[in-house]
């Protein structure tokens, strides 16, 4: 749950406009020499939209792009970051003699970092799980305007867009077929249902999130499954996003008591996810939604299972 916990605390923005002023345009905010990204996403999208080389530290659950990253010593725990850490690890130089960083982004609010670095005079955004697409395409503006890269940002919001539609669009209409589905966050049966970010993905394929039958207002959108309900259900697509965390396979789910006659894997049509890739909602969400795809168009065209 330690995981699954990481990957749910980790969302928006206005387009900032230039106001003009007797005839003359004032100049552009600098872009911040400085930053440092508390959020695995957040990191993500700055490296794709070109802000890479601004940024001097990040959390230690952030890896990737694989390469470019800050050293280890460069690493903080954004579930337990330290004030005084983030406020001195930025490099001094002739344009930015202090250490404190220009920006901070954080996807979870630990120990009021937030309101202990603006005390201090640190700009902090906050950027929470959004609870739609519109709400992670507007982060990934936010943060090319916070750092002077606008229309890189807005093109790669765009291309995720578009490609995200397409893949919607590709899956054929299917009233008569009902996908019963399960998304497993770990071995534990943490769920998602389709009032999360990943759940409403799912909803609009058309799919039947059986965790939406077992959520109450506790569980925030994440309940936690039993074996025997998910047995009980008899999903025909199961997706597992614990794969890298937990080492679970769809050989594994198989061996678990029940579960070989559950009709995803009888079928097989149980989908391994990297953990990272169906937990964040940066620059890698078109692949989350293209391998969700493909699995739904191919279980609607197993004949195996309707006959």
């Amino acid at each position: 749950m330690y995981r699954t916990l990481r990957a749910g605390l980790a969302t928006l923005a206005l387009t900032l406009g230039v106001p003009l002023v007797a005839g003359a345009a004032h100049a552009s905010p600098p872009r911040p020499q400085c930053v440092v990204s508390l959020s695995p996403t957040a990191t993500e999208t700055l490296y794709a939209i070109g802000a890479g080389p601004q940024v001097q530290a990040v959390d230690k659950d952030s890896n990737f792009p694989t390469t470019g990253l800050p050293a280890a010593n460069k690493r903080i725990d954004a579930l337990n970051p330290s004030v005084e850490a983030i406020v001195g690890i930025c490099r001094r130089t002739p344009t930015h003699p202090s250490t404190k960083p220009d920006l901070v982004i954080i996807s979870y609010d630990a120990n009021s970092i937030k309101e202990k670095l603006r005390a201090l005079g640190v700009k902090v955004v906050e950027q929470d799980a959004p609870t739609n697409l519109g709400g992670a395409y507007a982060q990934i503006r936010q943060l090319g305007e916070l750092t002077g890269h606008v229309a890189a940002a807005r093109r790669l919001a765009t291309s995720i867009a578009t490609s995200i539609n397409a893949d919607v669009a590709s899956v054929p209409a299917h009233a008569s077929q009902t996908i019963n589905v399960y998304y497993e966050l770990d071995p534990t049966f943490y769920s998602v249902t389709s009032a999360t970010f990943v759940g409403l993905l799912m909803k609009k394929l058309g799919l039947v999130n059986i965790a939406d039958a077992q959520a109450t207002s506790a569980d925030a959108g994440y309940p936690q499954l039993n074996a025997e309900y998910i047995v009980s259900a008899n999903p025909q697509l199961i997706f597992l996003a614990d794969t890298v965390c937990c080492q679970v396979t769809p050989t594994s789910l198989a061996q678990r008591p029940g579960f070989a006659a559950i009709s995803a894997v009888v079928h097989h049509h149980v989908v391994a996810l990297n953990d990272d890739v169906a937990s964040r909602w940066g620059p890698r969400l078109s692949l989350l939604m293209k391998r969700i795809t493909v699995a739904v168009r191919a279980t609607l065209a197993d004949s195996s299972l309707w006959g």
